[in-house]
Protein backbone atom coordinates (compact mmCIF):
# COMPACT_ATOMS: atom_id res chain seq x y z
CA UNK A 1 0.00 0.00 0.00
CA UNK A 2 2.71 2.31 0.55
CA UNK A 3 6.23 3.14 -0.74
CA UNK A 4 9.01 5.11 0.20
CA UNK A 5 11.11 6.80 -2.27
CA UNK A 6 14.37 7.93 -0.87
CA UNK A 7 15.81 11.38 -2.38
CA UNK A 8 19.44 10.95 -3.51
CA UNK A 9 19.44 14.32 -2.79
CA UNK A 10 20.81 14.01 0.65
CA UNK A 11 22.67 11.09 -0.61
CA UNK A 12 26.84 11.20 -0.29
CA UNK A 13 27.52 12.08 -4.01
CA UNK A 14 31.01 10.78 -3.40
CA UNK A 15 29.64 7.41 -3.22
CA UNK A 16 26.19 7.91 -5.03
CA UNK A 17 26.33 4.24 -6.29
CA UNK A 18 26.82 2.34 -3.38
CA UNK A 19 24.07 4.58 -1.80
CA UNK A 20 21.70 3.57 -4.18
CA UNK A 21 22.46 0.13 -3.87
CA UNK A 22 22.61 0.32 0.04
CA UNK A 23 19.07 2.17 0.35
CA UNK A 24 17.52 -0.36 -1.61
CA UNK A 25 18.44 -3.36 0.36
CA UNK A 26 17.95 -1.67 3.35
CA UNK A 27 13.88 -1.78 1.86
CA UNK A 28 13.73 1.53 -0.33
CA UNK A 29 10.96 0.45 -3.16
CA UNK A 30 12.15 3.76 -5.83
CA UNK A 31 14.71 6.00 -5.79
CA UNK A 32 14.17 9.39 -5.64
CA UNK A 33 16.14 11.66 -8.46
CA UNK A 34 15.89 15.48 -7.57
CA UNK A 35 16.83 17.32 -10.96
CA UNK A 36 17.22 21.33 -10.32
CA UNK A 37 18.81 23.75 -12.72
CA UNK A 38 19.35 27.05 -10.58
CA UNK A 39 16.40 28.86 -12.54
CA UNK A 40 13.31 27.37 -11.46
CA UNK A 41 14.84 26.55 -8.58
CA UNK A 42 18.01 28.28 -6.78
CA UNK A 43 19.48 25.25 -7.14
CA UNK A 44 22.35 22.81 -9.49
CA UNK A 45 22.29 19.46 -9.34
CA UNK A 46 22.17 16.02 -11.41
CA UNK A 47 21.16 15.28 -15.40
CA UNK A 48 20.42 12.04 -17.21
CA UNK A 49 23.90 11.23 -17.28
CA UNK A 50 23.83 10.60 -13.08
CA UNK A 51 20.86 8.82 -13.65
CA UNK A 52 22.08 6.60 -16.65
CA UNK A 53 25.49 5.80 -14.48
CA UNK A 54 22.46 4.49 -11.58
CA UNK A 55 20.43 2.94 -13.75
CA UNK A 56 22.51 -0.80 -13.62
CA UNK A 57 22.68 -0.79 -9.83
CA UNK A 58 18.99 -1.42 -9.02
CA UNK A 59 15.92 -2.70 -10.02
CA UNK A 60 14.14 -0.28 -8.28
CA UNK A 61 12.18 2.22 -9.76
CA UNK A 62 13.73 5.23 -10.56
CA UNK A 63 11.31 8.27 -9.63
CA UNK A 64 12.74 11.68 -11.28
CA UNK A 65 11.51 15.16 -10.05
CA UNK A 66 12.27 17.91 -12.93
CA UNK A 67 12.77 21.25 -11.34
CA UNK A 68 13.33 22.38 -14.32
CA UNK A 69 12.25 24.96 -17.18
CA UNK A 70 11.83 24.89 -20.38
CA UNK A 71 11.24 21.29 -18.94
CA UNK A 72 10.45 19.59 -22.39
CA UNK A 73 13.17 19.18 -24.02
CA UNK A 74 15.29 17.05 -21.25
CA UNK A 75 12.10 14.99 -20.62
CA UNK A 76 13.79 12.39 -23.67
CA UNK A 77 16.86 12.12 -22.23
CA UNK A 78 15.67 11.07 -18.78
CA UNK A 79 13.55 8.34 -20.68
CA UNK A 80 16.83 6.97 -22.52
CA UNK A 81 18.32 7.01 -18.98
CA UNK A 82 15.81 4.76 -17.79
CA UNK A 83 14.12 6.96 -15.09
CA UNK A 84 10.14 4.83 -14.77
CA UNK A 85 8.68 7.91 -12.86
CA UNK A 86 8.53 11.46 -14.27
CA UNK A 87 7.65 14.40 -12.65
CA UNK A 88 6.82 18.45 -13.73
CA UNK A 89 5.93 21.29 -12.29
CA UNK A 90 2.92 22.87 -14.61
CA UNK A 91 4.55 26.13 -13.79
CA UNK A 92 7.86 24.75 -16.17
CA UNK A 93 5.95 24.01 -18.83
CA UNK A 94 4.06 26.23 -21.54
CA UNK A 95 1.94 23.16 -22.50
CA UNK A 96 1.22 20.48 -19.39
CA UNK A 97 -1.13 18.22 -21.53
CA UNK A 98 2.24 18.07 -24.43
CA UNK A 99 4.48 17.29 -21.91
CA UNK A 100 2.94 14.83 -20.23
CA UNK A 101 2.27 13.21 -23.69
CA UNK A 102 6.00 13.20 -24.37
CA UNK A 103 6.75 11.38 -21.32
CA UNK A 104 4.21 8.97 -21.47
CA UNK A 105 4.74 8.32 -25.22
CA UNK A 106 7.97 7.58 -23.73
CA UNK A 107 7.21 4.61 -21.63
CA UNK A 108 7.41 6.39 -18.60
CA UNK A 109 4.50 7.14 -15.65
CA UNK A 110 3.73 11.06 -15.54
CA UNK A 111 3.28 12.97 -13.23
CA UNK A 112 2.50 16.53 -11.83
CA UNK A 113 4.06 18.49 -8.93
CA UNK A 114 2.63 21.04 -7.14
CA UNK A 115 4.22 23.57 -4.95
CA UNK A 116 2.69 24.50 -2.08
CA UNK A 117 1.18 27.90 -3.17
CA UNK A 118 -0.38 25.94 -6.71
CA UNK A 119 -3.27 25.42 -6.63
CA UNK A 120 -5.27 21.55 -7.30
CA UNK A 121 -7.37 23.60 -10.11
CA UNK A 122 -4.34 22.60 -12.42
CA UNK A 123 -5.28 19.05 -12.48
CA UNK A 124 -8.55 19.32 -13.95
CA UNK A 125 -8.22 19.15 -17.83
CA UNK A 126 -4.97 16.56 -17.79
CA UNK A 127 -6.26 13.48 -15.06
CA UNK A 128 -6.87 11.38 -18.02
CA UNK A 129 -2.77 11.74 -18.52
CA UNK A 130 -1.59 11.52 -15.02
CA UNK A 131 -0.40 8.10 -12.82
CA UNK A 132 0.64 10.37 -10.00
CA UNK A 133 0.84 13.39 -8.51
CA UNK A 134 3.40 14.60 -6.42
CA UNK A 135 2.79 17.33 -3.45
CA UNK A 136 6.02 19.19 -2.61
CA UNK A 137 5.73 20.09 1.59
CA UNK A 138 8.24 22.45 1.19
CA UNK A 139 9.22 25.14 -1.17
CA UNK A 140 11.28 23.34 -3.51
CA UNK A 141 14.92 23.82 -4.34
CA UNK A 142 16.56 22.44 -0.99
CA UNK A 143 16.57 18.99 1.45
CA UNK A 144 16.08 19.29 4.88
CA UNK A 145 13.43 21.19 5.08
CA UNK A 146 10.65 21.82 7.50
CA UNK A 147 7.19 20.12 6.51
CA UNK A 148 4.79 22.60 6.08
CA UNK A 149 1.89 21.72 8.07
CA UNK A 150 -0.40 22.93 5.46
CA UNK A 151 0.07 20.38 2.89
CA UNK A 152 -2.33 18.27 4.91
CA UNK A 153 -5.00 19.67 4.31
CA UNK A 154 -4.43 20.20 0.59
CA UNK A 155 -3.63 16.09 0.82
CA UNK A 156 -6.90 15.30 2.19
CA UNK A 157 -8.23 17.58 -0.81
CA UNK A 158 -6.14 15.78 -3.53
CA UNK A 159 -7.30 12.84 -2.09
CA UNK A 160 -10.67 13.42 -2.31
CA UNK A 161 -10.07 14.60 -5.92
CA UNK A 162 -8.05 11.21 -6.76
CA UNK A 163 -10.55 9.16 -4.91
CA UNK A 164 -13.44 10.66 -7.17
CA UNK A 165 -11.36 10.46 -10.57
CA UNK A 166 -11.00 6.38 -9.60
CA UNK A 167 -14.52 6.10 -8.94
CA UNK A 168 -15.20 7.71 -12.57
CA UNK A 169 -12.44 6.01 -14.46
CA UNK A 170 -11.66 2.85 -13.20
CA UNK A 171 -8.26 4.21 -12.71
CA UNK A 172 -5.91 4.51 -9.59
CA UNK A 173 -3.61 7.51 -9.26
CA UNK A 174 -0.78 7.41 -7.23
CA UNK A 175 -0.05 10.52 -4.35
CA UNK A 176 3.16 11.35 -3.52
CA UNK A 177 4.58 13.46 -0.91
CA UNK A 178 8.07 15.42 -0.72
CA UNK A 179 9.57 17.25 2.28
CA UNK A 180 10.15 17.01 5.49
CA UNK A 181 8.38 13.75 5.75
CA UNK A 182 9.96 11.82 9.12
CA UNK A 183 9.69 9.06 11.43
CA UNK A 184 7.60 11.39 13.67
CA UNK A 185 4.91 12.52 11.01
CA UNK A 186 4.69 9.95 8.32
CA UNK A 187 1.72 8.73 9.99
CA UNK A 188 -0.35 11.69 9.68
CA UNK A 189 1.04 12.71 6.67
CA UNK A 190 -0.81 8.99 5.56
CA UNK A 191 -3.76 9.21 7.26
CA UNK A 192 -4.55 12.95 4.94
CA UNK A 193 -4.14 10.34 1.86
CA UNK A 194 -0.56 10.14 0.99
CA UNK A 195 0.50 6.93 -0.38
CA UNK A 196 3.98 7.52 -1.49
CA UNK A 197 6.68 8.86 0.56
CA UNK A 198 10.08 10.85 0.01
CA UNK A 199 12.38 11.35 2.58
CA UNK A 200 15.43 12.36 2.10
CA UNK A 201 17.83 13.69 5.47
CA UNK A 202 14.85 11.62 7.29
CA UNK A 203 16.86 8.29 5.56
CA UNK A 204 20.17 9.51 4.66
CA UNK A 205 21.55 11.28 7.60
CA UNK A 206 21.12 8.08 9.70
CA UNK A 207 24.00 5.67 11.18
CA UNK A 208 27.71 5.68 9.64
CA UNK A 209 28.76 5.94 6.22
CA UNK A 210 30.65 3.15 7.24
CA UNK A 211 27.89 0.80 7.81
CA UNK A 212 26.05 -0.53 4.79
CA UNK A 213 23.29 -1.52 6.71
CA UNK A 214 22.31 2.19 8.48
CA UNK A 215 19.55 2.65 6.79
CA UNK A 216 17.48 -0.59 8.02
CA UNK A 217 16.55 0.84 11.19
CA UNK A 218 15.07 4.32 9.98
CA UNK A 219 12.95 2.80 7.41
CA UNK A 220 12.30 0.23 9.89
CA UNK A 221 10.61 2.22 12.10
CA UNK A 222 9.02 4.84 9.32
CA UNK A 223 7.49 1.32 8.17
CA UNK A 224 6.25 0.75 11.91
CA UNK A 225 4.69 4.65 12.24
CA UNK A 226 2.71 3.31 8.89
CA UNK A 227 1.21 0.25 10.17
CA UNK A 228 -0.32 2.56 13.23
CA UNK A 229 -2.66 3.88 10.08
CA UNK A 230 -6.35 3.08 10.27
CA UNK A 231 -5.31 1.06 13.41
Amino acid sequence: MYRFAPSLLSANFARLGEEVENVVASGADWVHFDVMDNHYVPNLTVGPLVCKAIRPLTKAPIDVHLMVKPVDRIISGFIEAGADFISFHPEASEHIDRSLALIRDGGAKAGLALNPATPLYVLDHVMDRLDFILLMSVNPGFGGQAFIPSTLDKLAATRARLDAWSRKSGRHLLLEVDGGVKVDNIAEIARAGADTFVAGSAVFEAGLDSDPHRYDSVIARLRAELATVGA
